[in-house]
Formats: structure tokens, C-alpha cells, sequence
């Protein structure tokens, strides 16, 4: 094997992970497409002393502290990941690495109208607790589910619910109002739970079982990341829906914690 560990995906959950087993002086990959979810946010939030930190510069550090073990980071899209006699084949678009075991941080795609792409991450936004505290106070329109209202009021009283979103106004770089049927609701934030859909189409390939959580089938794991497939283990929001960047990290240790163990049933290599 080249590898004990392979990592696909290089964000909270993935690097987490790294940096664990890499302090385990496990021979870590980590595999990253380069396309993190959060990168429209300047800011991310409720990370314990990370608190306002760009989520970017998260990534950038935790790299850094990855390589500074030993860790191997490359930029590259995963073309397949298959079973071996001893490990799983990952077969990049530069070339193909192996690998004992796999763990796949590979997150999940909202996927947000092009209507709102542009605003995405900044006055349009999902999760209230990432964003919310920044908008308080202020005049916010939620498309969605009317139970969601209630949640975002613990952030503003001025609360207007919409059935849908046809169009935006934006004047000096600010959402201003959002356009619903033939209604324009003035708004200086826009809270719109998008469709979430996992970056999971190897975990499938490989057989891994699903469950259905509140955003639809994800890919089932054991509390320690562990999925259905020996060997396969996931971790964060591919598994995980509804997990901010504190627990995908923290998901990501778990799973690296096991995946450390699960090893130890074998031989090292040396």
C-alpha cells in the first residue's frame, strides 16, 4: 500500500482527521477537490476560539499543521475508489494511489438557485446559527419551512415568511428586497434553506448503506464514522447534514481515532 490512510476531501472533517493520525505517525493522503462549501463566507462561527475566523484561513492553517507532521496533501478530482485484496485502489485524475482503509470528509453541495448564487454565504444564507447574529435585528425574509420563522426570530422580530423567490433587489453591493409572486418584501437578509445533496457517488459505488435523515438518504455511519463497508469510514457532512464546521471536525477525530485502531488489528508495514 502507498498509504495506511486515504482522506478524500480536505476540509473541517477531512483535516481533522489528518492530524490526528499523522500524530499517530500513520502515512496519511489527503485528497482534496479544492471546492470547500463555505468558501462564499467571509466569516464562519461557534468554532470554540475560532470564532469570525475565515473559513479559508481554517483550511489553510490546518494544512499547514497536517504537512508539518508528515501529512501528504494533493489537489486533485477522485475518478473511482475500488476494493483490493488488501486496501481500495483511488484512482485520481493524475494518477492512482492505494491505500488500507479510506475515509471520505467529501461534504455535500447546497444546491442554491442561480438566482442567488452571487449572494450566497453573505445576506443570503441557510443556517441561522452561522449567520444569524450578524443580520440581528434586522429585516429578514425566510423561504422555507414555517417552523423555520419561529427559529429565526430569536434573531429579529421583523420576520416575513415567502413561498417563494422570483427575484432579488440589490443596490451598493446589499440585498434590499426580495420579490415573492407580485410582492416586494423589503429585506436586509434573506434566509432560504436550499436542498442539500451529498458528495457521496464513491461511497455508493463501494456499497456503503444509507438512512434517511431530515435533508433525505445519507450514507449511514456508526458513531465512530465507520460505515457499512469494511475498511470505509465517513465522516462530516457527507454522513452529517447538520453538522457545523466544530462538529465535522470533530467527527473527523472520531473517525480517526477508530480508524487508528481498527488498524492496530493488523501488521505495520517496516
Amino acid at each position: 500500500m502507498d498509504y495506511e490512510v486515504v482522506i478524500i476531501g480536505g476540509g473541517a472533517a477531512g483535516l481533522s482527521a489528518a492530524l490526528m493520525l499523522t500524530r499517530a505517525r500513520r502515512s496519511v493522503l489527503v485528497v482534496d477537490g479544492g471546492k470547500p462549501r463555505n468558501e462564499p463566507a467571509a466569516h464562519m462561527h461557534n468554532y470554540l476560539s475560532r470564532d469570525g475566523f475565515s473559513p479559508l484561513e481554517l483550511l489553510k492553517h490546518g494544512r499547514a499543521e497536517v504537512e508539518g507532521y508528515g501529512g501528504e496533501i494533493v489537489t486533485a478530482e477522485v475518478r473511482s475508489v475500488s476494493r483490493l485484496a488488501d486496501g481500495f485502489a483511488v484512482e485520481l485524475d493524475t494518477r492512482t494511489v492505494t491505500g488500507r482503509v479510506v475515509l471520505f470528509a467529501t461534504g455535500l453541495v447546497d444546491e442554491v438557485p442561480e438566482l442567488l448564487r452571487e449572494r450566497w454565504g453573505r445576506d443570503v444564507f441557510g443556517c441561522p446559527y452561522c449567520h444569524g447574529y450578524e443580520v440581528r435585528d434586522q429585516k429578514l425574509v425566510v423561504f422555507g419551512e414555517e417552523k423555520k420563522v419561529a427559529l429565526v426570530r430569536q434573531w429579529s422580530a421583523d420576520v416575513t415568511l415567502v413561498p417563494s423567490v422570483d427575484d432579488t433587489e440589490v443596490a451598493d453591493d446589499r440585498l434590499v428586497a426580495v420579490i415573492s409572486g407580485d410582492r416586494r418584501h423589503p429585506a436586509d437578509a434573506l434566509v432560504y434553506s436550499a436542498p442539500v445533496k451529498p458528495r457521496d457517488e464513491h461511497l455508493l459505488a463501494l456499497g456503503a448503506e444509507t438512512e434517511e435523515t431530515i435533508a433525505g438518504p445519507f450514507v449511514r455511519t456508526d458513531k465512530f464514522g465507520r460505515t457499512s463497508v469494511p475498511g470505509v469510514y465517513a465522516a462530516g457532512n457527507v454522513t452529517d447534514p447538520s453538522a457545523i464546521v466544530i462538529v465535522a471536525a470533530a467527527q473527523g477525530a472520531q473517525a480517526a481515532g477508530m480508524i487508528n485502531m481498527d488498524l492496530l488489528s493488523a501488521p505495520r508495514e517496516g
